[in-house]
This record gives structure tokens, sequence and C-alpha cells, in this order.
């Protein structure tokens, strides 16, 4: 099992999958065909590696409300409750588990994220060495790091990154938190090239848009989204373009979608099916990498409903429109 000083690998057990699967006569879910990681080798068979981040540090540490923490668990039995039917079975994805602390973090301090980096990147990289692509719920955005990390050294080449986000997280390197992910990653040479789209004029700051220019970054506005909407598609189209033959993560930050409960709350945003649309071009690139959703806060239960309900389509239309082009 991976551990670091403060946090820790949980691996599914028999009482976890049980309050996860959901069975019903004469129908057939997916959480009855995935593969729950245990102690063989098996996993490494598998294309697809699901794992949850139960932490909000991250997010915390930048000023944001708290809440990350509960996106994985509100997420994972409705995924595994969908239909297993002839557009996705299951067979080809992996149940990780989730990553969460050790105990209770009382006074918060960069210190933690760094732990957490090592543990995080550690897992990546070893799914990445399998041939497997990470998709990873959960957390806070500061986890986008090391996923670029785990992925880069497991490849031996940096790697480029898409992101739909109001913020570019683009943050001096003033200790790990969840708004500056792609400086260091950037900075330490993991990151090869950057793009972040539908970025919210009013909510990144000076630095953050010179800081943007200074790494060739490839970047959006969501108003000019609303001044033209057809620049919606466009700007996807050329990033997809421009990306085709680059081994490419792929970032969704949940404070993208309006009213989505999370770290960054807004009114004022895309839709769940517009986020759909962009996650669904996205996976038809020829080099994929992985898939971070992070960022998602469920406070009560209609919170949680809006949360596991949207990552999983988010999740599912990911792996079909992968295995639609890829298997």
């Amino acid at each position: 099992m991976l551990e670091s000083t403060y946090f820790r690998l949980q691996l599914p057990e028999e009482t976890h999958v049980k309050q996860w699967i959901t069975e019903r006569d004469g129908e057939i879910r997916i959480g009855q065909n995935v593969l729950f990681r245990g102690k063989s080798d098996q996993w490494k068979e598998k294309r697809f590696h699901v794992l949850g981040i139960k932490e909000d540090v991250g997010p915390r540490l930048n000023g944001g409300r708290g809440g990350s923490d509960r996106a994985f668990a509100t997420f994972i039995p409705r995924f595994l409750a969908v239909q297993s039917n002839q557009f996705l079975t299951g067979n080809t994805i992996c149940v990780h588990g989730f990553i969460e602390p050790l105990e209770a973090i009382g006074d918060l301090s960069n210190k933690h994220v760094d732990d957490l980096d090592f543990l995080v990147s550690a897992w990546v990289k070893e799914v990445a060495d399998a041939g497997g692509i990470p998709v990873v719920i959960g957390g806070g955005h500061n986890n986008a790091y090391p996923l670029i990390k785990g992925v880069s050294e497991s490849i031996s080449r940096p790697v480029s990154v898409v992101n739909l986000d109001p913020h570019a997280d683009t943050r001096a390197m003033e200790g790990r938190h969840s708004g500056n992910p792609f400086s260091y990653a950037f900075e330490y040479g993991f990151l090869s090239h950057y793009s972040v789209i539908g970025l919210h004029e009013s909510y990144n700051n000076q630095f953050i848009l010179d800081h943007l220019k200074e790494m060739k970054a490839f970047f959006t506005f969501y108003e000019s989204w609303l001044e033209k909407p057809f620049k919606f598609q466009a700007d996807i189209d050329k990033v997809y373009d421009s990306h085709f033959q680059n081994p490419m993560g792929i970032e969704l930050d949940m404070d993208s979608i309006a009213w989505m409960p999370s770290s960054a709350y807004t009114p004022s945003g895309i839709t769940v099916d517009q986020a759909r649309i962009y996650i669904r071009k996205m996976a038809s690139l020829e080099k994929v990498c992985y898939l971070h959703l992070p960022e998602a806060a469920p406070r009560t239960e209609t919170e949680e409903i809006i949360v596991g309900k949207t990552l999983t389509y988010l999740v599912t239309d990911f792996v079909k429109e992968y295995q639609k082009h890829h298997i």
C-alpha cells in the first residue's frame, strides 16, 4: 500500500465494494464488471484507472471553500451503477480506491500539499508505467502537478495539458496549493505546453496573465463565448488540432460549470452539456495520458446528486469516446 507522512492510498475492501455496487435483476451494471484493485498485478491489464482523492487542503490554502474531499464518495456509487451495455461495459476499468489523510489535518501547511504530491505522483507513475490512463476524481486542482509529474517521469518527456477553467492556476511559486500547479509543473520541466480555455477576465490577477504569456501558453476567455457563442467550439477545435499528436493531459475544473457545488462556486459559467462536449472531443486525442476532474465540493444531499451524476457523465463520456477512437 502506498503511504506518505500524512496520506495513504486506501485500496478497495469488501465493505467499500458492497457500499458502492448496486444490482438489479435483469440488468448488469458496470460495477459488476470493473476490476477493484487488490494485491495481484491483474490491474495492470486494464486501460482506465480510477482514483479518488479525499482532500481539500490545496483549495483551502488557496482561499477556496472546503468540501472537495467529498466529491469521490458522491461519484463512485453513481458511476458504478450505470448500465453495462453496448456503449460501455466496464471491462476496461480498474478502481484503485482513494487517497485520504491518515488522520484529521489541523493547522494547514504547504507541507501537506508537498506530501500529497509525493503520493499522487508515485501512484500516477505506477499506472503510466503499466500503460494505463489515470482518471482522478475529487480533491483540489493542486493535484494537477503530481499528475503531470508522474506521467512525465514515466514517459521520460514533458507533457502538454489542456484545461477548461475560470482560473489559470499559474500563481506564484509561493508554496504548493491549488492555485499554482501549472507554474510548478512548467518550472520543473514536466509541462511542455499549457492551453487553458474559458478564463474569467476578472478572476485572474495580472501576474497570472503575464505568467501565461511568459509560458507561451494558449489561453482564451469565457467572455468571448458570451459575445460569440460559436467561439466555444472554435477554441476546443483549435486546442485539439494543436495537440493532436502530443502526450496530452485533460483537465476540467468543476468550478467552470455554472452553479456547480465547488471550491469557487459561480453563477456564471459553462453548462454541464458544454463540459461534456469538451471532454468528448479531447478524449479522442491520439495520445491522451490522463483525465483530472477536481474541485467539486458537495455539502448537501441535493449537491451530492448534482456532483455525483455530473462527474459520472464526464467520466463515462471520456471512456466511451476514447474507446471509440483507440480501442
